[in-house]
C-alpha cells in the first residue's frame, strides 16, 4: 500500500480546513451531543461514542490519505465542524458532506469549505465523481447541493451500523470544472 501524501491544509477566505487534531475533540464532542446539529448523521451520541467516531476519521486520513477535514473558523480559530471527503466501505460514492455546529449554520460555511474540498478531491485523489448523501427531510443541506451544483440522482441506502436511506446527489468532474465558480461571499444556508 502507498504510503499516504502529508496532510493538507486547504484556506478559503473564510475557513482553514485541515485534518483532525487532538484539540478539536472538545468541538467535535459538544457537536454530537447537539440533537439537532447530530440528527442527520446518526443522531446525539455520549462523548465515549463522539471519541470513537473522531479516531476513525483520523484514522481514514493516516489509511486512505483522505476524511473529513476540521472546519476552523478564521477570525475566531475556533473548530465549527467537519467536511470533505469520506468513503468507507460499502459507501454509494465517492462524497463530500458537511456537518457545522449551530452557530456556523447560516453563513454559507458548507457552501464555501465543500467547494474547497471538492476541487481537493477532484484534483489530489483522482476522483471522477463526488456524491452527497442527504436525509429526504434536510432541506438545509440540499440547498447546499444545489448551490454545489448537483443534482438528485435517487435514493440509496447507506451500509450496516447506519443502515438508512438516503437521497444521493452528485455530480461529474465534468460537470464540476464546466459550472459558474462559487463565490466566497456568505450565502443563507
Amino acid at each position: 500500500m502507498p504510503t499516504p501524501e502529508p496532510a493538507p491544509v486547504l484556506e478559503t477566505a473564510r475557513l482553514i480546513l485541515r485534518p483532525p487534531r487532538a484539540e478539536d475533540f472538545d468541538g467535535w464532542a459538544e457537536l454530537m451531543a447537539d440533537p439537532e446539529a447530530a440528527r442527520f448523521i446518526g443522531g446525539v451520541q455520549l462523548r465515549t461514542v463522539a471519541w470513537r467516531g473522531f479516531l476513525t476519521m483520523a484514522g481514514a486520513w493516516t489509511i486512505q490519505g483522505f476524511a473529513n477535514f476540521s472546519v476552523i473558523e478564521k477570525t475566531t480559530g475556533r473548530w465549527i465542524g467537519r467536511l470533505g471527503p469520506w468513503q468507507p466501505e460499502g459507501w454509494p460514492g465517492t462524497e463530500v458532506g458537511w456537518t457545522l455546529c449551530r452557530a456556523a449554520w447560516g453563513k454559507g460555511y458548507a457552501t464555501e469549505g465543500a467547494s474547497a474540498t471538492i476541487d481537493w478531491a477532484f484534483d489530489h485523489l483522482g476522483w471522477t465523481e463526488v456524491i452527497h448523501c442527504i436525509a429526504s427531510e434536510n432541506e438545509p443541506s440540499k440547498a447546499v447541493a444545489r448551490r454545489l451544483g448537483s443534482r438528485f440522482r435517487g435514493l440509496d441506502r447507506l451500509p450496516a451500523p447506519i443502515d438508512a436511506k438516503v437521497e444521493i446527489w452528485g455530480q461529474s468532474l465534468e460537470d464540476w470544472r464546466g459550472r459558474d465558480r462559487i463565490k466566497s461571499a456568505p450565502s443563507p444556508e
